[in-house]
């Protein structure tokens, strides 16, 4: 796999996705959605819109531990077994439906969600960092406080939302969010090598969730 084209692409991703301006949680055709991914995969799309519904306007550690912990819910797999693709970037309602994904659908759904719910930009980012326990390439969220230069890290392997300096097993590479790109050896701070408009062409996950397209696991899950 191309690592930086993987990035960039899923950067630019999100950058589409923040300048949609339609909710996250659209109305999406109930019959046709289960007749893709179960009942049970409605259920979780549902299950999602209501938590979106109960956090609004709710403390910040609250959003950012309910969230987290919604997601962290999910199976975490590799796309071929998903999707039958080594590589795809699925949106958050193809996530939620097939109850499963590989570590940038969590991030971009923890990341995207949290957007919705209010949090500021400038207080998130999407890492690209090298999870040096499994020796392979993942993707976290970060949330830098008002208060603290140690931002808390929303991740799927660890479930507890630490401060960085205690998540010595993730090797930074890059980082992200709606405005600019910045280059990491830490996961605080970091050079800022370029805004969003340096971003490479724009992926099949950007016209999937603008069109509400819906791709077709390859295993229903309960």
């Amino acid at each position: 796999m191309n690592h930086r084209r993987w990035w960039e692409g899923l950067a630019a991703g999100v950058l589409l996705a923040l300048s949609l301006g339609a909710g996250l949680a659209q109305a999406v055709d109930s019959r046709q959605f289960i007749q893709i991914y179960g009942t049970g995969g409605w259920n979780r799309v549902q299950q999602w819109q209501q938590l979106l519904q109960r956090l609004e306007g709710a403390p910040i550690r609250r959003q950012l531990s309910e969230v987290n912990d919604f997601f962290n819910r999910l199976n975490f797999t590799d796309d071929l077994s998903v999707w039958g693709a080594t590589d795809y970037w699925a949106t958050p309602q193809e996530f939620l439906g097939a109850g499963a994904g590989d570590c940038d659908d969590f991030a971009m759904a923890k990341y995207l969600t949290l957007r919705e719910l209010g949090v500021p930009e400038d207080r998130l980012r999407l890492h690209y960092v090298k999870a040096l326990s499994l020796n392979q390439f993942h993707m976290v969220v970060t949330y830098q406080g008002a208060n603290t230069r140690n931002p808390d890290v929303l991740d799927n392997l660890n479930s507890s939302i630490l401060p960085a300096s205690e998540r010595t097993d993730l090797l930074p590479i890059y980082s992200f969010n709606g405005s600019a790109l910045w280059m990491s050896k830490r996961l605080e701070g970091g050079k800022r090598i370029s805004d969003s408009r340096g971003l490479s062409s724009l992926s099949d996950w950007q016209k999937r969730r603008a069109q509400g397209v819906l791709r077709v696991p390859r295993h229903k899950r309960p």
